[in-house]
């Protein structure tokens, strides 16, 4: 005898999918201007950075990428327009406030910045001598274990700079920005001048990076590998505006020839 259909159970129904809210931003760039006398970098320039979010900006050389980035930390104030990181307004701060959230907010520098003179665990610990963030011995050896490990290096806390190589010295450089939990890290063309592997292996751990601590990172490069493999969003400033901003993949298949070029 065959059960009679109409006597099944209904199926219960899927549960409703909850819209996501949007993450916070933690960096709000608004229609900032920036001019060297006639030269016009930055044209009403705006983009957001959410938490947890890595963005890239692409630009050729010379469209205002670094000028962008010098404004963000205070070194240069925009002519016009706002930029708010972690909730304050940069442009209004003072020496002593702009230090304190240069604290949250990592740097990794296109030509790494190690001291010559100091062994890689000199390196690292420098941030927090220079914060007047004091800890004691053992404290500070586990800070130092925790950051080589995530990039790799454990072994090399008495060795110097000269004894790295190039992309020892870029993890090295990664490593000393993590020892103050920043919460957004600004990366300067983080593979300018590796080789293609170890660009790649740079590219893999930017991504490592922000999986363990949920780091917002604003990613500036023309490397389109390191593009590709880092970027959440997209941001193209050309003609010192943020011409398009999307997925790598969006961007990618525009028609728009402007665009095209970069992804050709």
């Amino acid at each position: 005898m065959q059960p009679d259909p109409s006597l099944a159970p209904t199926p219960a129904a899927p549960p409703a999918r909850l819209p996501v809210a949007p993450a916070e931003p933690v960096l709000m760039v608004e229609h900032v201007d920036k001019s060297f006398g006639d030269n016009h970098v930055l044209r009403d320039f705006s983009l957001a950075l959410h938490r947890g979010e890595n963005v890239v900006v692409l630009g050729k050389s010379g469209s205002g990428k670094s000028v962008l980035i010098k404004c963000i930390i205070g070194l240069l104030l925009p002519d016009a327009g706002r930029i708010t990181v972690l909730g304050q307004d940069v442009t209004g701060l003072g020496h002593q406030q702009m230090d304190e959230l240069r604290a949250r907010v990592g740097f990794l520098f296109q030509s790494n910045a190690l001291y010559d003179s100091m062994t890689v665990r000199e390196n690292l610990l420098f941030p927090l001598r220079r914060h007047w963030l004091r800890h004691r011995r053992a404290e500070e050896d586990a800070l130092v274990r925790e950051v080589l490990d995530d990039v790799g290096l454990a072994h090399t806390a008495t060795l110097m700079p000269a004894e790295l190589s190039g992309g020892m010295r870029k993890r090295i450089a990664l490593a000393r920005t993590l020892i103050l939990r920043p919460d957004i890290i600004l990366y300067d063309e983080p593979t300018t001048g590796l080789d293609p592997v170890t660009s790649r292996e740079i590219s893999h751990l930017i991504r490592a990076v922000q999986q363990k601590y949920n780091a917002s990172a604003l990613i500036i490069s023309h490397d389109m590998s390191c593009v590709r493999l880092t970027a959440d969003r997209v941001a193209l400033l050309l003609d010192g505006r943020c011409y398009a901003d999307g997925r790598y993949e969006e961007l990618a298949a525009s028609a728009d020839p402007r665009i095209h070029e970069f992804f050709a």
